[in-house]
């Protein structure tokens, strides 16, 4: 893509209204704008990051044997009366009613939908198990919403709902979706730490939230220091040993820490950092089937209600977490996975007509070879062509210009390091190309 044609209003001013790191630098890099108090509009450059962050989790949702479909955003108070919610679940819900004086809702979450589309279509044991996911817009009316993405009223959610035979099959599927949430985080370049949690208004007695450690997260955790062991490598082909071994490395939130002599974890391997929630698992049995009339027929004749769980990954919060947890002084450093382009191409002087013949062959040659390039052929200063690319965070910059091709030479930093090199061009194609 040439940025010349494309859309990224950057600006060189810090918002006065944004708080924490993550909402500055969305705004600065041009990735979002704020069109209402806590909801946003999505620019090319945020959009392409978040379909790529909704992608890894939709691999991996895939991966664990859950089904996508896609359910709608408006939903019927009728559903939530069943179940009991409409009148418990409080102001964040927001309510309408439609011309023929029906009432209605846009849905903060799914639980009373799915069971209700999964029940009309199910009628024997041999229908289960079955994990049903989504990923859907949410609104939830938010009194005060703040931190940009990461605390708004209209967000981007997978949702994903369990049904199971009996409480065995139900741990089963629990356990499927903590190692499908390791290696997503994983994958998206976040260390993640599993909390135990309330459950709220879900319901349930088993819970986790998963949190990723940043200074600037809302919650303060205690956790025992061997979860920074917990290598990559072992997230990315987590089993369920690898859940095992995490849950027994102690984890919780401060407000349910006030007795920390009764904490299992040694006082020399107990650490405390602040932590973004990104992710939360729910198994909470019959509460949805049971108060929405939803049983089926077992292998004996008789009946049950099935057991269920519910799995949720918060897809735009994400964004912010992954930049709260990689920046620097000078902008964004996106992980390779979900960077909007690998490659930030720098023609130096588009008003050399040598330097441009250059930079636009370089250009097509990483098209060809299918490498994401986004390509600053802007008539700008160079200061201000590398002031971009570093707010951005691409993971590469290639740069051309007259005084390198003269030696034969180009320029590649890598963004995270800030390492740069002077390489022969073919030596540069080939290391990008090669990842």
């Amino acid at each position: 893509m040439r940025l010349s044609r494309y859309f990224l209003p950057v600006t060189k001013e810090t918002p006065a209204d944004a708080q924490i790191v993550s909402h500055k630098l969305m705004l600065r890099a041009g990735l979002v704008r704020q069109t209402a108090a806590g909801i946003y509009a999505w620019l090319p450059l945020g959009l392409r990051v978040l379909k790529k962050i909704e992608q890894i989790v939709r691999e991996e949702q895939d991966k664990a044997g859950a089904v996508e479909l896609l359910m709608p955003t408006i939903q019927s108070a009728d559903l939530w009366r069943q179940s009991g919610r409409y009148d418990a679940y409080g102001p964040e819900m927001l309510r309408l009613v439609d011309r023929h004086e029906r009432e209605m809702l846009y849905g903060p979450t799914n639980e009373e939908m799915i069971t209700t589309i999964f029940r009309d279509a199910t009628k024997s044991y041999r229908d289960l198990p079955r994990t049903l996911y989504h990923i859907q817009w949410k609104f939830r009316d938010e009194v005060r919403p703040r931190f940009g993405v990461m605390r708004g009223r209209e967000f981007l959610m997978k949702d994903a709902y369990s049904f199971d035979l009996d409480e065995e099959g139900l741990k089963q599927s629990y356990e499927a979706m903590f190692v499908a949430y390791l290696r997503t985080f994983a994958r998206l370049g976040l260390q993640a730490v599993p909390v135990r949690a309330p459950t709220g208004p879900i319901g349930g007695d088993l819970s986790h939230e998963f949190h990723i450690l940043a200074e600037t997260g809302e919650s303060q955790l205690f956790y025992d220091a061997a979860i920074d062991d917990v290598t990559r490598e072992e997230l990315l082909a987590a089993d369920a040993s690898t859940i095992a071994r995490l849950t027994r490395l102690y984890a919780m939130e401060a407000e349910e820490h006030e007795k920390v002599a009764e904490c299992p974890v040694p006082a020399e391997r107990l650490r405390s950092r602040r932590g973004i929630e990104v992710g939360h698992i729910f198994a909470f049995g019959t509460k949805y089937s049971a108060s929405m009339g939803f049983s089926i027929q077992t292998a004996d004749g008789g009946q049950v209600h099935p057991q269920m769980g519910s799995y949720g990954i918060g897809v735009s919060r994400l964004m912010g977490a992954i930049i709260e947890a990689s920046h620097d002084d000078n902008g964004i450093v996106w992980p390779d996975s979900v960077a909007p382009f690998q490659v930030g191409l720098i023609n130096m002087r588009a008003d050399d007509a040598a330097c441009s013949a250059a930079a636009d062959n370089i250009y097509k040659q990483l098209e060809t070879a299918g490498v994401e390039t986004l390509y600053d052929d802007r008539d700008e200063r160079g200061g201000a062509k590398f002031a971009t690319m570093d707010v951005i965070g691409l993971p590469w910059q290639l740069v051309i210009g007259p005084k390198g091709l003269e030696k034969g030479v180009v320029e590649l930093k890598r963004r995270a390091s800030g390492e740069r090199e002077e390489l022969s061009l073919e030596t540069a194609l080939a290391r990008l190309t090669a990842r």
